[in-house]
């Protein structure tokens, strides 16, 4: 997020724009811990919007960035074990095709098998499907970012932390107080992701952002699935599964799991877990250990209704948040940092219009509603 708002504040014409990141390095946070997962099949018609420009974006990123995004259509295989589940990708494509997303489409059991095949069908009633999701590369995309970001001009202090935000008589941000000394500024970017809520404290700012730890199982190298299947996810438990580097990704968000604060430690007994969901629904996979010290975990940056928070602190109006993807960060960030440069720049979105996900949303009473996983 940080990387691709720095860029498009410097493309509309910002010439002195610094990032402080307290990482040595780029991809040291929750970027770099992201599996690559890109979907334009969502429940609300924000999220849909934000995904079909963050696509565009991806479809022109060699060019205009310079780097290959590695954004592969691969699809999602959306699966329901239910009527109810399969009403509510029914709902979510309703959505989907009203902004747009007119590929996406119902799928049946014959079309499942096809389009994967190592799936056990016997507990399916049907599923959606859309052939322009697929894959993205998070480090590329970063990289990508902050490349053509340098070319303009933005810098980057790396090993650096924020400890204070200093406001005047008038409320407003006039300084940043790092632990490498104070730098002025006229306007402050929050894009610090799971640790949002923190610099939100340093100037009283109460930003409802929520570290939540989500593992991820990796199989020893293997080829029993196709490097090319598509993203196959169960809409009743969220468990997921993509081939990635030969190996196997496995991804379950188990239940009853509570936020944890910073902690990206992967459990043994999670993982025992959604390897028995794996052998149970992809029966390929018996047999397939699991490479423990490959199985790595990160944090989503949640928000209470799961949607980005885009726009100026209430109470703080030159302190601007790009924070709560909420998961969907990686793939969104090309749609939020143009969005959020251009409302920083011209004081309005023009398209898509993205004042659903203004911050005051939530004291008043606001929240996007969001049914269900998708």
């Amino acid at each position: 997020m940080g990387a691709s708002v720095a860029y498009h504040l410097a493309v509309r014409g910002w010439r002195d724009v610094l990032m402080i990141d307290r990482s040595v390095g780029p991809g040291r946070g929750s970027t770099g811990a992201a599996t690559g997962g890109f979907r334009a099949q969502y429940a609300t018609a924000i999220n849909v919007r934000l995904s079909l420009l963050a696509r565009e974006k991806f479809l022109c990123f060699r060019d205009e960035i310079g780097m290959d995004p590695g954004y592969l259509p691969a699809g999602y295989l959306w699966l329901a074990t239910s009527e109810a589940e399969l009403e509510l990708l029914r709902a979510g494509l309703t959505v989907q095709r009203e902004e747009g997303l007119f590929e996406a489409t119902e799928v049946s059991l014959d079309d499942i098998a096809r389009l994967n095949p190592a799936i056990r069908p016997d507990s399916l009633v049907g599923g959606t499907f859309c052939p322009t999701d697929g894959f993205i590369a998070p480090l590329s995309v970063l990289n990508g970012y902050l490349a053509a970001a340098a070319r303009l001009g933005v810098r980057v202090r790396w090993g650096t932390k924020v400890i204070g935000l200093r406001r005047n008589a008038a409320g407003r941000i006039v300084s940043v107080e790092t632990d490498r000394g104070q730098i002025d500024a006229d306007i402050v970017i929050n894009a610090a992701g799971a640790w949002a809520a923190e610099l939100g404290e340093y100037v009283g700012v109460s930003l409802p952002v929520a570290p939540l730890r989500r593992q991820v199982a990796a199989t020893i190298p293997c080829s029993l699935l196709p490097p090319g299947m598509p993203m196959t996810i169960f809409a009743g438990d969220g468990f997921h599964f993509r081939v990635r580097d030969g190996r196997v990704l496995l991804l379950w968000p188990s239940p009853g799991v509570p936020q944890y604060p910073f902690d990206v430690s992967v459990d043994p007994e999670w993982i025992s877990a959604v390897t028995r969901i794996a052998h149970d629904r992809v029966p390929v996979l018996h047999g397939v250990e699991i490479d423990v010290p490959a199985c790595w975990a990160g944090l989503y940056e949640m928000s209470p209704d799961k949607h980005a928070i885009v726009g100026p602190a209430v109470g703080c109006d030159n302190f601007y948040l790009i924070n709560g993807s909420s998961g969907h960060g990686v793939m969104h960030a090309p749609a939020l940092g143009e969005l959020l440069a251009e409302l920083i720049s011209d004081g309005r979105f023009s398209s898509p219009d993205a004042t659903v996900l203004r911050p005051s949303r939530f004291e008043e009473g606001s929240p996007i509603p969001a049914p269900g996983l998708i």
